[in-house]
C-alpha cells in the first residue's frame, strides 16, 4: 500500500515521541488520608497546601498536606471535573463532561469565564483500567448494549509562566494554551491514552495515564519522553496528579490521596 507524504506526516505528528533512552522504574505510594469528597480527580499543589477538584460534587477544596484537614471549600460550574490548576490569581477547572475549561475565583468559586476545551469527544477504552480499591462490579449480562461514549474534555491542567497547560483523553495529546484568546501554541502526543493528571518538576512535565497505571516524564518542547515510573496493580490507580518539594502527589478517584518520592 502506498501512502502519500501529507498522511504519512499527519500520522507520526499523532504518534508519542519517545527518547533513544527511557528509563522505567517502581516507586513506593504512601496513601496520605482521605479526600473529603468521595471521588477526587484534579490535584494542585500550593503553598497553602492541596487544591482537589471532584468529579462527584463538583467541589474545589483546599487541605492541608498532612492530614488533609480542609480549608476552603467552594462550589464550582465544572460538571465531573477532572483538572484544577492556580495560575496566582484565579482556578483553572476542566470541567469534563461539558468539554469545558473554567476560570474560577480562588475564594468565592463564581465562574469567570468559559472556554471550549481543545481535543474534546468520545474515549474509546474497551477495558478502562479500574482501581484496586473499587467495589467490584456486577457482571453485564451477555449482548448488553455498549456503553454510550458522549464526548468529554481535559483531565488534567496545571499553569506555568502564563500559560495552561491540558491534557485530553480524547484527543490523546497534551496542549499549551495562551490564555489570552485561548490559543493553541504547542501540542504533542502522549504515550498512553488516558493521560490525566499534569506536574513540574524542573523543566519535565509529567503526565499521568490511568489506565496504564504509570506516570510519563515528557520535554514539553520536543515532546519526548524518558522517564516512566511504573505502578504495581495493588497502588491506588492515579487520576488527578501534582509535584511539590520532590514529591508526587496523586489521587485515585476512590476517595485517597497518595504521593511517591521522585
Amino acid at each position: 500500500m502506498i501512502t502519500s507524504r501529507r498522511t504519512f506526516l499527519a500520522l507520526t505528528a499523532a504518534m508519542p515521541a519517545v527518547a533513544t533512552t527511557v528509563r522505567s522504574r517502581s516507586a513506593k505510594v504512601e496513601t496520605v488520608f482521605r479526600s473529603p469528597g468521595q471521588k477526587p480527580n484534579g490535584l494542585q499543589a500550593v503553598k497553602e497546601g492541596l487544591w482537589i477538584l471532584d468529579q462527584g460534587d463538583n467541589k474545589a477544596y483546599l487541605v492541608e498536606y498532612k492530614f488533609g484537614r480542609v480549608l476552603r471549600k467552594l462550589d464550582t460550574e465544572s460538571k465531573a471535573g477532572s483538572g484544577i490548576t492556580f495560575d496566582g490569581q484565579a482556578l483553572w477547572l476542566a470541567s469534563t463532561y461539558s468539554s469545558e475549561i473554567i476560570q474560577a475565583d480562588a475564594h468565592t468559586g463564581k465562574t469567570l469565564a468559559k472556554y471550549p476545551c481543545p481535543g474534546a469527544g468520545p474515549v474509546n477504552w474497551p477495558n478502562p483500567r479500574k482501581s484496586p480499591l473499587a467495589p467490584a462490579e456486577k457482571p453485564k449480562p451477555s449482548g448488553s448494549p455498549p456503553a454510550n461514549r458522549t464526548a468529554t474534555g481535559a483531565h488534567g491542567l496545571e499553569w506555568r509562566n502564563d500559560r495552561l497547560w491540558i491534557a485530553v483523553p480524547p484527543a490523546k495529546m497534551i496542549y499549551r494554551i495562551n490564555p489570552d484568546g485561548f490559543k493553541i501554541e504547542k501540542q504533542f502526543a502522549t504515550a498512553g491514552d488516558r493521560p490525566h493528571g499534569l506536574g513540574w518538576q524542573g523543566k519535565w512535565l509529567w503526565c499521568a495515564d490511568s489506565n496504564d497505571n504509570a506516570f510519563y516524564r515528557y520535554d514539553p518542547e520536543t515532546g519526548e519522553y524518558s522517564d516512566k515510573i511504573q505502578l504495581s496493580d495493588s497502588d491506588p490507580l492515579p487520576h488527578g496528579m501534582t509535584i511539590w518539594n520532590g514529591w508526587m502527589w496523586y489521587c485515585d478517584d476512590v476517595g485517597v490521596v497518595c504521593r511517591l518520592k521522585l
